[in-house]
């Protein structure tokens, strides 16, 4: 289809639909504040619930374990029931659950209200992108509203600490959950005068043993993944992982022999989907693995407060929300793949700052990091859309909830990989100038060093802080390198598999099953 053939027949969308969008960007948005308020409030929760550290450790990763297991049940369960009708399913759901996590009266019943926040928002996620493919489907504008969705997500995050801050100074800890009930009664009371139902009329009852494969698949994956990050390459974490990938594969197979699968495997022989999803994927790999380096580097080398550190990382969330607004903009102008191929190269340059980082000098990585946030948004929104255009509208939502879950496992992978090659490279400089006279457990991360260096007669500590200072200002050069090598390779990926690539997702129906 031509450029102007392709104008010809998008129709404008209407202000029912932008009102419509509104209404979806209310979870985005509520989802994020979530994550980002639940650590200002863990001290004072932990400390009138009496939580232990490993009570902590379940309060703060059930949520995003329950939400990856189950997002691809809740993906395929909506293309089932009606998306729609999942969507208000769960947003009942999500704001009893936090109803029940803002007065709990122990660790143990904040923990099963965070488990069921997790389910209740794998329901929200992929219902909302798959509602909006349905939206804006032949408009033209869904690159634009995804662009808004993201940018919206964004925002939570960026105003999350000082809501979140401001309600448990005035509220206690119990408030912060309490910010999701509002928005949900308001989805509930809008979404069904404003939203669409959509569905798959083809398909029947879900199949429930590839349900458990697929929960036991990705948890394990999950945890596993998140204990090695943790704790380092150790026995238990590495099972769950090949347990989590034997598992996985078991349920593929078992996809591959039944009419109607939970997830449709044709839908990665379309080109544009599968190269979608790695960008997308990759791409949050690296983006977690550098902002946990770089939220480390200013704490401990340049010995920033947290609410400091925090400030600085202000704005890379900034310039991440104008990049997913500027993306669908040059999308109109340029080829797609062209607009996300030139924000990975932006990225790259970013992270190539990161290598000019020096102790006591932090600008470089404030500026490389908002650079490689703004570059990123043009890969994730216009990714999102290449995805979403690319399978069948009946596949929607199955679509939606695997690109969320690839991205929660991609999160959690990052953090594990990029932090262990910062683990690595830091050992490799500090280890040949460390003195007889030093601590070997210096080696085992910065805080270690600091921590010995602190023990030692200051002749003999102050050298070694400076030499872990070093050797942890030398991890973030090799992860900046190592981060920029990657967006490189996914520039040339996103030219290559998706520069054919359609904004109009009535001309990709049917292609996953035609080739």
């Amino acid at each position: 289809m031509t450029t102007e053939s392709q104008a010809a027949s998008e129709r404008k969308p209407t202000k029912k639909a932008w009102a419509g969008l509104f209404v979806l960007a209310l979870p985005a948005l509520l989802l994020s504040i979530d994550v980002s308020v639940l650590y200002l409030g863990l001290p004072t929760l932990t400390r009138e619930l009496g939580a232990t550290a490993t009570h902590q450790l379940w309060i703060l990763d059930i949520y995003s374990f329950m939400l990856a297991g189950f997002l691809i049940t809740m993906g395929s369960l909506g293309d089932r029931i009606g998306r729609r009708k999942l969507m208000l399913i769960g947003a009942a759901a999500f704001g009893v659950a936090s109803t029940i996590a803002a007065f709990s009266t122990s660790p143990e019943m904040l923990i099963a209200a965070r488990a069921l926040m997790g389910i209740a928002g794998a329901t929200l996620m992929p219902t909302t992108l798959a509602t909006i493919r349905t939206i804006f489907a032949d408009t033209g504008a869904m690159p634009m509203a995804l662009g808004v969705w993201f940018g919206c997500f964004m925002i939570g995050m960026l105003v999350g600490p000082i809501i979140g801050g401001t309600l448990i100074d005035t509220f206690g800890w119990g408030s912060v959950f309490l910010i999701g009930v509002p928005v949900m009664l308001l989805l509930l009371a809008v979404g069904p005068g404003l939203l669409p139902e959509s569905k798959d009329n083809g398909h029947g009852m879900i199949d429930l043993p590839s349900v458990t494969l697929s929960l036991l698949a990705i948890l394990s994956m999950a945890w596993g993944i998140k204990e090695l990050a943790r704790t380092g390459w150790t026995l238990f974490p590495c099972l769950s992982v090949i347990t989590g990938l034997v598992v996985g594969y078991t349920f593929l197979r078992r996809q591959r022999h039944l009419s109607q699968p939970l997830v449709d495997l044709g839908l990665f022989r379309n080109a544009a989907f599968s190269g979608a999803l790695a960008l997308t994927g990759l791409g949050g790999v690296v983006m977690s693995g550098t902002s946990l380096v770089s939220a480390v580097y200013l704490q401990s080398v340049a010995k920033l407060s947290p609410f400091e550190a925090g400030l600085w990382l202000i704005p890379q969330n900034i310039t991440m929300i104008l990049g997913f607004v500027t993306a669908p903009v040059l999308a109109k102008k340029l080829q797609p793949a062209t607009v996300m191929a030139a924000g990975l190269i932006v990225g790259a340059i970013g992270f190539t700052l990161l290598t000019q980082a020096q102790v006591g000098q932090f600008t470089p990585l404030v500026i490389g990091m908002s650079l490689a946030s703004f570059g990123v948004a043009a890969p994730m929104s216009l990714g999102a859309n290449a995805l979403m255009t690319a399978a069948p509208e009946e596949k929607a939502g199955s679509a939606a909830s695997i690109s969320e879950t690839s991205g929660e496992l991609g999160v959690a992978l990052g953090v594990a990989t990029l932090g262990s090659v910062a683990t690595l490279a830091y050992r490799a400089h500090l280890s040949p100038v460390l003195t007889p006279d030093q601590p070997q457990s210096a080696l085992a991360g910065l805080e270690s060093a600091l921590a010995a260096a602190a023990a030692l007669p200051e002749a003999a500590g102050r050298p070694l802080a400076e030499a872990a200072y070093e050797a942890f200002a030398h991890a973030v050069h090799i992860v900046g390198g190592t981060a920029a090598g990657v967006f490189l390779g996914l520039a040339v990926l996103a030219y290559l598999t998706l520069r054919n690539q359609s904004a109009d997702p009535g001309e990709q129906v049917g292609e996953v099953y035609a080739r």
